[in-house]
């Protein structure tokens, strides 16, 4: 087992042990609400103390807690709400990943630091050309779907549109599969922007974002980040690979006239021990390689400085000024692979890529292409 392999066992262990200190958590705070109901479910609520945060939302609530500990009387004058109503409210984003103890005179507080998404932050933190080429910068609470949502509206005239999300309840990865986003954790991020050239191109646009990211990862302090042909980030581990993320390209337009593209990057951050179980591969996320969980906002910045001259450059030039820069970061280059097409897998040695994005193979001693969209490709 490899350093990262050891790393999530210590974790899962970790997990193990803090779950039966939630459940036993849960039953205490369960006899605690039927306590609270009962003494002042039916009192009207005392408004907020002055200059108080007033909560009215989840968001709200979460970020009075990030300020710091709070009890329920606190919380119940700040929202305009019963002590019950308050607990209903911590129940539900504890149910969403958010590990929020509760301590006797102390109240509620956060088990661990957390940090939020913050468009202002995010903007100030890019450069002032960077900031020229971005048409709209927007984070939603909850989404079925950050890709969907841009694809539902129009593509800016010109610039990128970018849309993230704190929770995501029906993300979408390659060939239909299900992206995990537990709410505050990860990073859920999608770009519009239109292209030139036509819809031949957009099938090199995941593999220009997957060198646009990986570069900006290398640059944040993450040099073990790897590329897996066609979309996938990866880490190497021993003789395998552990994904930290993956890409998703989506749009579409005239054969030979302008295209949507819309680019959509699922990112582990940190992710909640016991939300990985709809996970039906090895995985790693950031927290684990630096042993602590990077700023979600500070990484944004640096993908969105890297994402949009990649992507002003593809459109200029397409994907040949790529392909030096892929190999780079090629986790498959002269590995055993095997190649499966739902009809029967076959064994190869994956040799790059070629001009057009295709992976190049060799199948018993012949060079084939294979290319994106047919193929589902895992390190042999």
């Amino acid at each position: 087992m490899g350093a990262a392999g050891k790393r999530a066992a210590t974790r899962t262990i970790a997990w193990m042990r803090r779950r039966r200190r939630r459940l036993q958590r849960r039953v205490a705070d369960s006899r605690e609400a039927i306590r609270q109901t009962s003494a002042d479910a039916d009192l009207p609520a005392r408004g907020p103390a002055p200059g108080a945060l007033t909560i009215v939302n989840e968001r709200d609530l979460l970020q009075r807690l990030i300020a710091g500990p709070a009890s329920g009387d606190a919380l119940a004058r700040a929202s305009g709400q019963t002590r019950a109503a308050v607990w209903k409210r911590i129940a539900a984003l504890r149910e969403a990943g958010i590990r929020i103890d509760a301590r006797a005179g102390r109240g509620y507080l956060l088990a661990q630091p957390l940090e939020l998404l913050d468009a202002e932050a995010i903007q100030a933190a890019l450069p002032a050309w960077v900031r020229a080429d971005l048409a709209a910068l927007e984070i939603a609470w909850t989404l079925d779907s950050t890709n969907s949502e841009l694809l539902r509206r129009p593509a800016p005239a010109s610039g990128a549109a970018v849309l993230l999300a704190e929770r995501q309840t029906g993300g979408r990865g390659r060939r239909g599969r299900t992206w995990l986003s537990p709410l505050a954790a990860n990073l859920t991020l999608s770009l519009s922007r239109q292209f030139a050239g036509g819809l031949a191109r957009l099938p090199g646009l995941s593999l220009v974002a997957g060198v646009a990211t990986a570069e900006a990862l290398q640059a944040l302090g993450f040099p073990q980040v790897r590329l897996k042909w066609p979309n996938d980030l990866v880490v190497a581990d021993g003789g395998g690979l552990r994904k930290l993320g993956g890409l998703l390209v989506e749009g579409g337009g005239e054969n030979a006239g302008p295209v949507r593209g819309v680019i959509g990057l699922g990112l582990n951050v940190r992710m909640p021990l016991g939300d990985d179980v709809g996970i039906d591969q090895p995985w790693i996320d950031l927290a684990t390689l630096a042993d602590a969980a990077p700023s979600r906002n500070r990484i944004v910045a640096g993908l969105l400085t890297h994402w949009l001259p990649a992507l002003a450059q593809f459109d200029a030039d397409g994907l040949a000024p790529f392909l030096a820069r892929y190999a780079v970061f090629d986790a498959l280059a002269g590995r055993e692979i095997v190649v499966d097409p739902g009809a029967g897998a076959r064994r190869a040695r994956a040799l790059g890529l070629a001009p057009d994005g295709a992976l190049r193979i060799q199948v018993d001693g012949r060079e084939q292409r294979v290319h994106a969209g047919e193929i589902s490709v895992r390190a042999a």
